[in-house]
């Protein structure tokens, strides 16, 4: 008689990206091995493959969940503070103090990711640069709104702003990366923050 085979352990979708994300991040795409993400995933290679198609379409598919986290993450705190500046000098305080749920030692996966593609990389490659553009976007129309109630000067460039306030999100991540003291991460936020403040204040 045929002995049945063990019904194959269901996988989750959700928790295996989490940890592809957590690994591609900390690594990168090129060193991440198929050995890492077995034991990242508890995931066969047959299983992986089945899931996600191969490894490039796997750090897309972890890469955009890193994207819309980070836009979620934004959007709450804009939704939750009394006006846009308040709300982006918020998040900067946040992801200083590490407040944001995230992994604060690894600079932004999606700078990471555009500095480490080749030439032979273009969907990632991308990938990381239309995701860097929707953020800026986001945050150009957080600035918007900060004309439109005043809170800003009527003139305000609000892409050139919104460009800023992204590079210091990318520096405070990089120092995070570099393993800068939280303290200091904190401080530096704080003063990154009221130098938006100081430079938003309606003529």
């Amino acid at each position: 008689m045929k002995r049945s085979r063990p019904n194959a352990r269901p996988y989750d979708r959700d928790a295996a990206l989490d940890a592809a994300l957590r690994l591609f991040w900390a690594k990168g795409y090129h060193a991440t091995s198929l050995k890492d993400l077995e034991a990242a995933l508890t995931m066969k290679p047959g299983s992986i493959y089945a899931a996600f198609r191969n490894k490039e379409a796997l750090f897309l598919a972890a890469l955009e969940r890193y994207f819309l986290r980070n836009r979620a993450g934004l959007a709450a705190q804009l939704a939750a503070a009394p006006t846009p500046i308040s709300g982006l000098t918020d998040h900067l305080r946040a992801l200083g103090r590490g407040e944001l749920g995230e992994d604060p030692v690894h600079a932004c996966m999606l700078v990471k990711t555009l500095l480490d593609a080749t030439p032979n990389d273009p969907a990632i490659a991308n990938a990381a640069r239309h995701y860097l553009d929707l953020m800026c976007a986001e945050i150009t129309a957080a600035f918007e709104c900060a004309r439109t109630a005043g809170e800003i000067p009527r003139d305000a460039d609000a892409e050139r702003l919104a460009t800023r306030f992204q590079s210091d999100v990318t520096a405070l991540r990089i120092e995070a990366h570099r393993g800068t003291d939280r303290a200091a991460l904190a401080q530096l936020a704080d003063s990154m923050a009221a130098d938006i403040a100081r430079h938003c204040q309606p003529a």
